[in-house]
């Protein structure tokens, strides 16, 4: 029997190689020794490993991720369900918080339907842990400590995102009109973006990606804090000042580290904001997404004051080793996975 014709095409395309690991062994050795330091370092605080789905009956509502989705099929019947790969194990591992976990940590893939890039694979592996009884301030300061073990960095600098645009970009975010923001976005040699641009938050989301985040953190990590009210995305507002939110990310040497919050704990404000990101969503043309119900309902019975963060394994993996593309760290990415 002849063998099919598709498999005679893939034998005879030139990817001879392409079973080969694009990491070397001993890279995937020191990435291996790295999740061991960063166990050992939450056993040592007494935080608990936890695994959670990578599959969901729903997925986020934010308008800047893309998730990946399947279909189930239920043995025995003709019915089928939508099955998401989860952009990261928030809500479920905040389903445990709500259940008494107390504070947790996971080491887990998730999945992004994005580009495949220097630091982007569309499949990866997060960090993400939650502390009860922190708040963003004290969880930093354990992100800096796990950062000192891990790339013997020097302690962290902290910045707020106001300081910082007005430092960098010499314009005050809190403050600024739109047209004043589209003015200096223009000046800063965004000219095509901005004369068309009516949401701040795009503007000012690119000044930060493109301008700011560009020129901290280069020599010693630097968390970035008090993102705009608009930005909260799961973080609460600041009590003392509701133009902010209790939100941070950490850079290093031009590399987006982590996304952390001072959880917020109010499902009727949650609700509230998923139900603005699917009127945002409809907007720009992309499908409204269903709100995950069991992940309210958990809000609903009560979750703990917490802080939580997702740090990109990967991107720690890369800053460790010193490499300068996320392949250098990863054995099979998408293009031969």
């Amino acid at each position: 029997m002849s063998p099919p014709i598709g498999l005679i095409l893939r034998l005879t395309m030139d990817h001879s190689s392409f079973w080969r690991p694009v990491a070397t062994i001993e890279s995937l050795r020191k990435r291996a020794a790295l999740l061991a330091v960063v166990r050992k370092f939450f056993a040592d605080r007494g935080v608990l490993e936890i695994e959670t789905p990578v599959l969901s009956h729903a997925s986020v509502t934010d308008v800047h991720l893309r998730a990946f989705s399947s279909q189930f099929n239920y043995p025995g019947s003709n019915e089928h369900k939508t099955l998401y790969l989860q952009t990261s194990p928030e809500f479920a591992m905040k389903r445990l918080l709500c259940a008494g976990s107390g504070s947790i940590y996971q080491i887990c893939k998730a999945f992004r339907n994005e580009e495949s890039g220097r630091f982007h694979n569309p499949e990866f592996t997060l960090l993400e842990w939650y502390r009860v009884g922190y708040n963003h301030f004290q969880l930093i300061e354990e992100i800096d400590a796990l950062l000192q073990v891990t790339l013997n960095s020097e302690p962290l600098d902290i910045i707020t995102y106001q300081q910082a645009f007005i430092k960098f970009c010499q314009l005050d975010p809190l403050t600024c009109s739109i047209s004043e923001l589209q003015t200096r976005s223009s000046e800063l040699g965004f000219a095509n973006i901005a004369e068309n641009e009516q949401d701040p938050d795009i503007l000012l989301q690119l000044l930060c990606s493109e301008v700011v985040e560009k020129q901290i953190g280069q020599r010693r990590p630097v968390a970035l804090v008090g993102f705009p009210a608009s930005q909260a995305a799961l973080a609460r507002i600041d009590d003392t000042d509701p133009r902010v939110s209790c939100r941070f990310e950490i850079y290093f040497k031009g590399i987006e580290l982590a996304n952390g919050y001072h959880e917020l704990t109010e499902p009727e404000e949650q609700i509230q904001r998923f139900n603005q990101d699917n009127i945002q969503r409809k907007s720009l043309g992309l499908p409204c997404m269903t709100i995950d119900e069991y992940f309210v309902n958990a809000l609903q019975h009560g979750m703990p004051e917490c802080a939580g963060v997702a740090l990109g394994f990967d991107r720690l993996c890369m800053l460790a080793l010193g490499a300068e593309h996320i392949n250098q760290i990863t054995a099979f990415p998408i293009r031969n996975a």
